[in-house]
């Protein structure tokens, strides 16, 4: 059923295409489930979470974007940007649905490649990520009317490092293990919980609500707070020191930071404090994703908005649910041989997961 669009001059030479509520990249902060497509004279992008199909699109150069709008929205949107003066609501029908679909798709492919949740814990396998660069190169050739930029250009990687076999129930106990022999050690608390997965590279930290877990504890004089973040399946200690992890724990008399280094499956690290609570921990690349603020002697800091925390965390829960949905799907597919009921048949990298999903 054809979409309707709300086509609107932004400012001068800048425009908006999107269906109600639909997510852009001028958003302040887009959710974590908005897939993004750069086009030749602006960007696409999609709410994942929602199963939106026809992409909302921000325009700089509509010259230049009028290379492909009718195939993507249909005749009707292209023309009304050259004519229309402030705004106008229209029925998207794209020209060349097949064009559409493959951009799509590779906006999600890209999205995979970054924001899939694979967990030990949570029982949801890594995508291959060969697998995943071969089709998005082959969906990058299928939008060669449309990709621009970085996204028109096939993904070029490193050679990846070996992957270490695991299976789930090696890691069952692993979120709430503790490090070293502390005998005789006064333990004031201990946690359990999750991370922003936009402040860590993909690929070194599972995804789980409970991968990040602390201890403050007690002995000799000194009062430290052990952080654990089990390790993304498959990681081996061939991480270079940039990409290695942090943690910053607010306390009750500030925030201190700690370096965590990989033992085994998870990273670890210690921090001294002369607080007897914890009140958050975060995990971060420096550098990476939403600026950390620095630790603080003085004043204690909340790592995040209670509110705005709640919504992070039901966003990651329903990403899960979604990577679980798909994997199935991706099954029942390669069982059938054919697409089962949607016209977003699952990637070839999704397909080799949950076929390898039974030995995780």
């Amino acid at each position: 059923m054809p979409d309707t669009v709300l086509v609107r001059r932004l400012a001068p030479g800048r425009w908006r295409i999107a269906p109600p509520g639909a997510p852009t990249v001028a958003d302040p902060a887009p959710a974590l489930d908005t897939t993004v497509l750069e086009v030749v004279g602006g960007h696409l992008s999609w709410s994942l979470l929602s199963g939106q199909r026809t992409p909302a699109a921000i325009l700089h150069d509509l010259p230049a974007a009028q290379d492909w709008l009718w195939a993507v929205y249909g005749e009707a949107v292209a023309l009304a940007l050259d004519d229309t003066p402030e705004s106008a609501e229209l029925t998207a029908e794209p020209l060349l649905p097949a064009t559409a679909t493959a951009a799509r798709r590779l906006a999600y492919a890209h999205w995979a490649s970054r924001w899939w949740p694979a967990s030990t814990l949570d029982g949801i396998p890594a995508l291959d990520q060969r697998l995943l660069d071969d089709e998005i190169a082959d969906l990058t050739a299928a939008c060669d009317l449309l990709a621009d930029g970085d996204d028109a250009r096939p993904p070029v990687r490193e050679p990846a490092p070996a992957l270490l076999g695991a299976r789930a129930e090696d890691y069952a106990l692993a979120a709430g293990e503790t490090t070293g022999d502390r005998t005789g050690a006064l333990t004031f608390a201990r946690g359990v919980g999750g991370w922003d997965w936009r402040r860590c590279p993909p690929g070194l930290v599972d995804a789980s609500e409970q991968a990040v877990s602390w201890e403050l504890t007690r002995a000799g004089g000194r009062t430290v707070v052990r952080v654990r973040a089990v390790a993304a399946p498959g990681l081996t200690g061939d991480v270079p020191a940039h990409l290695r992890p942090h943690a910053l724990v607010a306390t009750g008399s500030g925030a201190v930071a700690t370096a965590l280094a990989l033992s085994g499956d998870a990273w670890a690290g210690i921090a001294e404090t002369d607080s007897q609570t914890v009140t958050g921990v975060e995990i971060h690349v420096p550098g990476v994703g939403p600026a950390v603020a620095e630790p603080s002697e003085t004043q204690p800091r909340r790592t995040q908005p209670r509110e705005t925390g709640s919504i992070e965390a039901e966003a990651r829960a329903r990403i899960r649910a979604l990577a679980v949905e798909r994997l199935a799907r991706a099954a029942a597919e390669s069982e059938a041989g054919a697409p089962v009921g949607t016209d977003d048949p699952a990637l070839l990298a999704e397909i080799a997961a949950a076929a390898a999903d039974s030995d995780f």
